[in-house]
């Protein structure tokens, strides 16, 4: 089981994980396994994840305990949904997300917050968030893994989605649907905040 500790400096919130020894050699082995199996080098998943090559190297030896917020970069950079790379606890049939639950913050910073409403170590097909853009505030994203798609729907504000070539203005109560296996972004067009809701769905 994962023990979450959450700090905060400089009005930025860190979301630390403090894993048993062998959750972090679990950690390590799933993410060396995947990124052999796509054979790439460390130095290309560092460029893919932005994350540096010394933390990966330490990560994938279980020397270093990662941030979910670094997680979910290597799993970006790796194109999996984040909870392939977590320690499987078994299934679980009730589970309550509190909306005061910081926990479940993957990012917090001048354009954005984003946090997951759905468990994190059982995404596996499926993940849900809420997206909170700042004013003029963008969400950016690579390519997930092929396949995947994205359902975005608008809680509050005016927003546009881009999707490699396409794109389109939502307002409150509007939903899209999109390819996110390629480069795709959520922009706020507005002078206020704009809420939405979003759906990633992967296909192994």
């Amino acid at each position: 089981m994962f023990t979450i500790v959450n700090r905060t400096a400089s009005n930025v919130l860190f979301t630390i994980v403090n894993t048993p020894e062998h959750s972090s050699q679990i950690i390590a082995k799933k993410i060396l396994t995947e990124r052999h199996r796509q054979k790439l080098s460390l130095g290309d998943l560092a460029v893919r994840s932005d994350v540096s090559k010394g933390m990966l190297s330490q990560i994938e030896q279980g020397k270093r305990n990662p941030t979910i917020a670094v997680m979910s970069k290597i799993a970006t950079g790796l194109r999996v949904p984040l909870a392939r790379l977590l320690p499987d606890d078994g299934p679980r049939v009730w589970r309550v997300i509190r909306a005061n639950d910081e926990n479940h913050i993957l990012f917090d910073n001048d354009e954005h917050q984003l946090r997951t409403l759905s468990p994190i170590d059982l995404e596996k097909q499926v993940e849900f968030y809420e997206l909170i853009l700042h004013p003029h505030g963008k969400l950016v994203s690579d390519p997930h893994a092929r396949g995947a798609e994205e359902i975005l729907t608008v809680a509050k504000g005016h927003v546009q989605v881009k999707s490699g070539e396409k794109e389109t203005e939502l307002r409150r109560g509007d939903s899209a649907y999109y390819a996110a296996d390629v480069p795709h972004a959520i922009v706020n067009l507005g002078n206020t905040e704009a809420v939405a809701y979003m759906i990633v769905r992967w296909y192994h």
